[in-house]
């Protein structure tokens, strides 16, 4: 996050850069007044596209805005203003420009996919479902519609659903990998971990794997106790894709798995700098601060895992071995029967014998 005083140090050049950019604005509507309308419209579109190559954002803002002055209907400034707000995670702006572009025009179908996106990523998932159902009304049939439908199911565990949608979006190809890594997934989060590993293998024996696969090949070994190996995996995917961080997250919960405390937090903070919103590193850093015997910083740092993403994995059990490390066993237990409603799978007779009586 850039400092605050950078902004105020520049706010005169930018309002000079801004009234340039309108002195220029006007002299072009100037002078392109002999123009058709439809090809001022599309002019501007290219303009902002432009920018958004060149990652001018706020110009390509002021272009997209300069064709809604002229049709404050032209959905694909619409929904390009909504993917600018997308990308900045301002998921409140996006879905607002989204939703102009469908009700000027209901059939736009790329708006609805978009809009899909952005209520995944902000675990907005029943709403997902329903522009999901509408996307299938304009397109009957069509893999996006599994494919998307498969990613929102997974999330909210409904994993044999799931796995239909993935099936059905295989039928249209079934080379795949994304749709095959997904299907994997699936397998490992039930924990059938030969079926994952069987559907992997057919994506790792190409030397151009996708490093995803590497990456869930990674999580498969970590908790089949196979760490070493795990850590082979992982390091290949972060090879592929050294500053990713989610491969760190991953290598860093490897570490974790390891007992090497130091090698794990490395990782899993270098992962929240590059990405700060992922909740998967929030919740390996409170295992980590668990094992530190840290435990109210652990169970702060769940507890924001779960504000980003109420969906992250196995989070109540790992609240609740927080709160019984500390000595509160009914807030523990709490949490362990949350786990236990929510399928987690870890330790199920540990927990059952620790809050018996409790």
């Amino acid at each position: 996050m850039k400092l605050l005083t950078y902004y105020l140090a520049l706010s005169f050049q930018m309002y000079c850069m801004r009234y340039s950019f309108l002195l220029f604005f006007g002299l072009l509507i100037f002078f392109a007044c002999s123009e058709s309308k439809e090809t001022r419209i599309q002019r501007f579109l290219a303009q902002g596209n432009d920018m958004v190559k060149k990652q001018n954002y706020e110009e390509a803002v002021n272009f997209y805005e300069g064709a809604l002055q002229l049709d404050s209907c032209f959905v694909d400034a619409w929904n390009n203003l909504g993917t600018l707000y997308f990308e900045k995670k301002d998921y409140a702006r996006a879905v607002q420009h989204y939703s102009r572009a469908v009700k000027c025009n209901p059939d736009y179908l790329q708006a609805y996919i978009n809009r899909v996106n952005v209520y995944y990523e902000s675990n907005e998932l029943f709403s997902a479902l329903k522009d999901l159902e509408r996307i299938e009304q304009i397109k009957p049939d069509t893999m996006v519609v599994y494919f998307l439908r498969g990613l929102v199911l997974t999330k909210m565990r409904k994993y044999d659903e799931a796995k239909k949608n993935f099936d059905e979006a295989l039928l249209f190809d079934g080379n795949n990998q994304d749709l095959v890594i997904n299907l994997a997934s699936i397998h490992y989060y039930q924990r059938n971990y030969d079926s994952a590993r069987l559907l992997l293998s057919k994506i790792t024996e190409n030397p151009l794997a996708d490093p995803n696969a590497w990456n869930t090949l990674a999580l498969i070994e970590a908790e089949s106790g196979n760490h070493d190996q795990a850590l082979e995996n992982i390091n290949i995917a972060l090879k592929r894709s050294p500053r990713n961080p989610f491969y760190l997250n991953n290598r860093g919960y490897i570490y974790l798995l390891k007992w090497e405390l130091n090698k794990a937090i490395a990782d899993i903070n270098e992962s929240i700098t590059i990405d700060p919103y992922n909740a998967w590193a929030y919740r390996n850093k409170g295992i980590y601060y668990t094992f530190a015997s840290s435990y109210d910083e652990a169970i702060a740092m769940f507890e924001r895992a779960i504000k980003a993403d109420p969906y992250v994995g196995s989070i109540n059990f790992y609240l609740g071995e927080a709160y019984w490390e500390k000595g509160d066993r009914k807030a523990a237990c709490s949490f362990y029967a949350k786990s236990l409603a929510a399928d987690e799978g870890e330790k199920v007779p540990v927990i059952r014998e620790r809050c018996s009586g409790i």
